[in-house]
């Protein structure tokens, strides 16, 4: 079931709905004849819950239990004062439980809830988003429960009639109407970044489209595996080409890099794609590129399904200093010696290995 905050509050006031049944009753009718339709009406949401929905609703119980046991010291006592003070008692116990749940790791309130949604699975994320309600409501909880304590000590029973019922739904009805504004305001926020932001398709191993996400979902979730492409550079006299990374980039700046490599666009080409990075990274254009492997890379930071080609060319090359600081051909052997000092990308050691076995041996190679 999708998290919905709307039912959570809902499903967190449905006890209360004994009390304001009573202050209606008590305003028109007077203490006993509102205590007993209360109690009524209690009883017959107890029944109604435990016949519709097989479950025993212990809120609903409690809440009976309470409105009988400070309703029957009222009478007894010829003052309403502890009647008055009774949903005060109820709210602070939810603040105590709201703050418990909101300022610890206990899921407490959260369990509770889930009575009411027995088929709800929350994420982490979802959870922490509970937790921030939970705070946010305890401090209106505890305000209108001050509120409640000073009205019935201190203003008449129509004020605290008010103020213990009708000012609660209008509070929660406000918290709710804060929260729809600022989740519209955060989507549309979200919304208007990721018009600016690249996207990416979502492929299977196989290279199967399976999804699209853009670039700020895909860099840092290693679980979206995405298309890019890689090409191998080799000159006449068996050097290769290397790029060395802008300082700007995400992953790897200032390291030594494949001649050339990019992201695959959502609904691009792998050759459409490999022709638009070559142009804007080394001014290539149509250039005549075979393809060599296809392998899944790995890291803590992505997932990238690495289409890798190789060219051969003596340059020169034009370099876009806005993508890359540097660049120039390699001896082989200069490349061994420093593998592993991390000078260069781990994608490039990785496909080094490939291309030495692969493509190396079939070139004229210097030493």
């Amino acid at each position: 079931m999708v998290f919905d905050r709307k039912t959570l509050l809902i499903n967190l006031a449905r006890g209360f709905f004994p009390i304001l049944v009573f202050i209606f009753a008590d305003l028109f009718f007077g203490l006993t004849v509102g205590l007993v339709v209360a109690i009524l009406v209690g009883i017959g949401q107890f029944i109604l819950t435990y016949f519709k929905e097989k479950r025993v609703d212990r809120f609903v119980l409690f809440d009976v239990s309470l409105i009988v046991v400070l309703g029957v010291i009222s009478l007894v006592l010829k003052n309403d004062i502890f009647f008055k003070i009774k949903p005060g008692l109820i709210e602070a116990i939810l603040a105590i439980l709201l703050g418990f749940s909101g300022f610890s790791r206990s899921q407490l309130l959260i369990r509770m809830t889930g009575r009411y949604m027995p088929e709800m699975e929350l994420s982490d994320i979802q959870i922490r988003q509970m937790r921030t309600m939970m705070r946010r409501m305890f401090y209106l909880i505890v305000l209108h429960t001050a509120l409640i304590f000073y009205s019935a000590f201190n203003m008449s029973t129509e004020a605290w009639g008010f103020i213990s019922g009708g000012l609660f739904y209008i509070l929660v009805a406000l918290y709710m109407l804060f929260e729809f504004v600022k989740v519209r305001v955060q989507r549309k926020v979200l919304m208007k970044n990721l018009e600016k932001d690249e996207w990416f398709d979502i492929v299977s191993p196989q290279g199967r489209v399976v999804g699209k996400a853009p670039r700020s979902a895909v860099h840092g979730n290693p679980d979206l595996l995405h298309p890019v492409i890689h090409v191998h550079i080799v000159n006449s006299s068996g050097q290769l080409f290397l790029q060395k990374r802008s300082p700007e980039k995400d992953l790897y700046p200032g390291r030594w890099d494949t001649a050339i490599g990019g992201h695959v666009m959502s609904g691009e080409s792998i050759e459409r794609a490999l022709n638009r990075e070559a142009e804007e990274e080394l001014g290539i254009s149509m250039g005549c590129f075979k393809p060599l492997f296809r392998y899944v890379h790995k890291n803590d930071f992505e997932s990238e399904l690495v289409h890798g080609f190789f060219f051969q060319d003596d340059g020169p090359f034009y370099i876009n200093k806005k993508e890359i600081s540097e660049g120039r051909f390699w001896e082989i052997a200069g490349i061994e010696k420093n593998l592993g000092r991390n000078m260069f990308t781990p994608n490039f050691e990785e496909e080094f290995g490939l291309l030495k076995r692969i493509l190396l041996p079939k070139l004229k190679t210097t030493s």
